[in-house]
């Protein structure tokens, strides 16, 4: 049995074998791609909301230059309904309140938001970014400070 590429390679040139043996070293010792760092949003969930939703809306909160808000993460029954719960509680001074549940361990998930002044329960939970295809940290962060806002809860309101 007879290699086909064995007579080709013994019509090659010198100067065509010493390029073709330059060539395969260089591919080897390419540099590899970089990988892009994962996005803040593929951390687990557990990591996420602590780690950078917390702070991110606390900090964008506080650029309202109103009272900032005791921020916590936790796991508990959801306003209203009762029904077991991942969320991230905020109380401003005053005794203002707001939940933001998600109903699984992952921020793609159906969330809701609750609201309650001070000295009341929350007795309305209102669907939470609905119709987004793709959750970041920063439209997380830009929903919920629009929607205290939108209670005149922040700032000079």
């Amino acid at each position: 049995m007879t290699d086909s590429a064995t007579p080709a390679a013994q019509n090659e040139s010198p100067a065509a074998k010493a390029a073709s043996a330059a060539a395969a070293p260089a591919a080897q010792s390419a540099p590899a791609a970089k990988t892009k760092p994962p996005a803040p949003e593929e951390q687990p969930f557990g990591q996420f909301v602590p780690q950078l939703l917390l702070p991110a809306l606390a900090k964008e909160i506080q650029a309202y230059g109103g009272a900032s808000a005791e921020l916590s993460f936790e796991q508990g029954p959801m306003p209203v309904v009762g029904s077991s719960c991942s969320m991230l509680k905020g109380t401003f001074p005053g005794g203002r309140r707001f939940w933001l549940c998600f109903t699984a361990e992952d921020i793609g998930s159906a969330k809701t938001i609750a609201l309650a002044e001070a000295g009341a329960e929350a007795s309305l939970l209102e669907s939470f970014l609905i119709d987004e295809k793709k959750m970041t940290l920063a439209l997380l962060v830009s929903r919920v400070v629009s929607r205290l806002n939108g209670q005149k809860w922040l700032g000079a309101n």
